[in-house]
C-alpha cells in the first residue's frame, strides 16, 4: 500500500512556526493582517471565509472581513480595494471567489496591489511566477509543493503530468515543477489518450474537479499521486479526482482526500500573509 503523504500534520507543523514567527513580528510592532473580502451568500464561500478567519485567529493574524451584498456595484467592490491597498494595518487582500456574474473578476484581481496579492492571482505575480521569480505563489499549488518537499520526494529529471489546466491550480503547480527541473506535461479535456498520459507521470497531480475520473489502473507502478480535487459525492462523501483505493494498491506515495492537500492551501495562505508583513519592514 502506498505511503499516506499527510497534509493535516504537516500544514499543523507549519502553522506552529507561523505563530512563532507572528509573536517575534509583534515583538517588533508588526501585527500581520489579512482582509477577507465576500460578496454575496454563496455558501461554500461562507464556509470558507469561516475557515480562513479561525486559522488567522489561531495563528495570532488580524483578520478583518468585509461583507458586501450581491447587488453591491463593481464600482463599489474596487473602491474597498483601493482603501485596503492603502491600509497600513493589511499585508494581505483576499476576494473569496465566485463573485457575482454582473463583475468583473479579472477586473478585481488586477485591482490589487501585487505587494498584498496573497492568492497570488495578480498578473504581475503569475508573470514572477512564470520567469522564476516569485513574489507570492498561489496557495494550492504552492502547498502541493511544500508537501512534496516534507515527503522527500526530488522532482528533478522525473516525468510529472498535471491533469487540469486552470490559473489557479494546473497552470500554476506546472511552472513551479517546472523551476525544480521536472519533466512536465499538462493535460486537460482536449487531451488525447489520457491513461496513457497518466501512466507515464513518475508525480500524478490532479486537478480537474471530477470525482474519481482518473482510474487506479492507470497510475504506474511507484508513482506519486497528489490528489487536489474535493468532490462532493452524495450527502456526505467527499472524494477526489483519483480512484483512491485502486490508485493507492499501485502508488509509492499517495494524498488522501479530505486531509490531503486541502487543509495546505489556507496554511501556505497564512504563509503568504507573514511573509507580507516581514517585507515591509524594508
Amino acid at each position: 500500500m502506498a505511503k499516506i503523504i499527510d497534509g493535516k500534520a504537516i500544514a499543523a507543523t507549519i502553522r506552529g512556526k507561523l505563530a512563532a514567527e507572528v509573536k517575534k513580528l509583534e515583538e517588533e510592532g508588526i501585527k500581520p493582517g489579512l482582509a477577507v473580502v465576500l460578496v454575496g451568500e454563496d455558501p461554500a464561500s461562507k464556509v470558507y471565509v469561516a475557515m480562513k478567519e479561525k486559522a488567522c485567529h489561531d495563528a495570532g493574524i488580524f483578520s478583518d472581513e468585509y461583507k458586501l451584498h450581491a447587488e453591491s456595484s463593481e464600482a463599489d467592490l474596487l473602491a474597498l480595494i483601493a482603501r485596503l491597498n492603502d491600509d497600513p494595518r493589511i499585508h494581505g487582500i483576499l476576494v473569496q471567489l465566485p463573485l457575482p456574474r454582473h463583475i468583473d473578476t479579472e477586473k478585481v484581481l488586477e485591482a490589487i496591489s501585487p505587494a498584498k496579492d496573497v492568492d497570488g492571482f495578480h498578473p504581475y505575480n503569475v508573470g514572477r511566477l512564470v520567469v522564476g521569480k516569485p513574489l507570492f505563489q498561489p496557495c494550492t499549488p504552492y502547498g502541493v509543493m511544500v508537501m512534496l518537499k516534507e515527503a522527500g520526494i526530488e522532482l528533478a529529471g522525473k516525468e510529472v503530468v498535471v491533469v487540469g489546466r486552470s490559473n489557479i491550480v494546473g497552470k500554476p503547480v506546472a511552472f513551479m515543477c517546472l523551476q525544480q527541473n521536472a519533466t512536465v506535461t499538462l493535460c486537460h479535456s482536449k487531451t488525447k489518450d489520457l491513461a496513457a498520459k497518466v501512466g507515464m507521470a513518475d508525480v500524478l497531480i490532479a486537478a480537474v474537479g471530477q470525482p474519481e475520473m482518473i482510474k487506479g489502473e492507470w497510475i504506474k507502478e511507484g508513482a506519486v499521486v497528489i490528489d487536489v480535487g474535493v468532490n462532493r459525492v452524495g450527502e456526505k462523501r467527499l472524494v477526489g479526482d483519483v480512484e483512491y483505493a485502486a490508485a493507492s494498491e499501485r502508488a509509492a506515495a499517495i494524498t488522501p482526500v479530505p486531509g490531503g492537500v486541502g487543509p495546505m492551501t489556507i496554511t501556505m495562505l497564512l504563509y503568504n500573509t507573514v511573509e507580507s508583513a516581514k517585507r515591509s519592514k524594508k
